[in-house]
């Protein structure tokens, strides 16, 4: 019963450690890195929006990174630029951000 306790921990444990931004290179120790998604217009917009999902343990997943809400937060109609930034710390904690420029 023992072994099968401990290889449940260590599938979670390896499972949270995994989880993260995989568009990107990932560390199973720190991710902190940004990118691009897409630019359809101006180098950058009057208007900035983002949004933000959020991982714990990766057991848990909560927020809307979609493109829709971050043009949302700030009103924007109409999208120039989004990009990406993920953070992961020890595969306990990530984050996926969204940020879209536009007016």
């Amino acid at each position: 019963m023992r072994t099968v306790k401990t290889a449940a921990l260590a599938v979670i444990l390896c499972g949270g450690m995994l989880a993260g931004c995989v568009d990107s290179p990932t560390s199973a120790l720190l991710t902190f890195n940004k990118g691009p998604v897409s630019s359809s217009g101006p180098v950058s917009g009057p208007k900035r929006g983002k949004a933000v999902a959020t991982q714990f343990l990766g057991l848990i997943a909560w927020g809307d990174a979609s493109l829709e809400a971050a043009a949302k937060s700030a009103g924007i109609t109409k999208i120039y630029t989004a990009d990406r930034e993920c953070t992961n710390i020890l595969g306990i904690f990530s984050t996926y951000t969204l940020h879209v420029t536009g007016e």
